[in-house]
């Protein structure tokens, strides 16, 4: 039972860092100085939570404590943490001011166009974890994997600052091609496989020293985002080039 309790004890710990994360942003009342710092704290919740998603699944291992129950308790903590949470950022950073009038329709009440946008990533986010968990390939996965697609969201108001914000209608465009990103099939490698089999202490200390000294030079944010960026990229190059081959290989076969 402890050996199932310490994995699981992280998988709560994403599920209570994402919980937090949307209790935060509704704090938060629109665009300005001084809800600056809700928007900062609930992408950051959806950070840390990130790190215990990260760690749950190896713990499970080191302690061969694996289970269907730790998996289906993943899931709905990612659910919260990666789809809801960073829908309700959005919504509340972004979204919360586009509706149709009632004044212009006639209505007793507003169209709420916004919230309509803002679903989109929870729906999205359910839709992939339950396609992984009805099946999935060990080697890879198949559309962007949730964590990497809140996190994108989450790192939006750490960009911002209290007197300039990206732009509504970029936004809402990274907001939505990420959302459909995690529904593609486009195929992302899985990092943890390729570290396990390829693991060893000289490339361990290696990777340790770059990172430490990227950090040291650009600082701990700049560096997560710029992984997150890059690893998105990877399955649109990846995509790109295997169309290429194909379309090179109807070309040269004359079909």
């Amino acid at each position: 039972m402890w050996r199932a309790f310490i994995p699981n004890a992280f998988s709560m710990g994403n599920l209570t860092f994402g919980f937090f994360s949307i209790v935060i942003a509704s704090r938060a009342t629109g665009q300005n100085a001084e809800n600056f710092h809700f928007f900062v704290a609930a992408g950051l919740c959806i950070m840390i939570a990130a790190v215990f998603d990260g760690l749950d699944g190896p713990l499970a291992r080191l302690f061969k404590s694996q289970s269907q129950l730790g998996e289906q308790l993943d899931s709905l903590a990612d659910l919260t943490t990666f789809g809801l949470a960073p829908g309700f950022l959005m919504y509340k950073l972004y979204l919360y001011e586009i509706f149709i009038s009632k004044a212009t329709l006639g209505t007793p009440w507003d169209i709420p166009i916004g919230m309509a946008i803002a679903v989109i990533f929870p729906l999205c986010a359910a839709f992939r974890l339950a396609r992984f968990n009805v099946a999935h390939d060990p080697s890879s996965f198949v559309g962007l994997p949730s964590p990497v697609a809140g996190l994108l969201i989450a790192f939006i108001p750490l960009y911002n600052n209290n007197t300039q914000y990206i732009s509504r209608i970029v936004a809402i465009i990274i907001f939505v091609t990420v959302a459909f990103l995690m529904i593609s099939n486009i195929r992302y490698t899985k990092p943890q496989s390729k570290i396990r089999r390829q693991f060893t202490i000289v490339r361990a200390i290696g990777f340790v020293l770059i990172v430490g000294l990227l950090i040291y030079r650009f600082n701990l944010y700049f560096v997560a985002f710029g992984v997150v960026i890059l690893y998105v990229a990877s399955g649109l190059f990846a995509m790109v080039v295997h169309l290429t081959q194909k379309l090179r290989y109807k070309i040269t076969s004359g079909e």
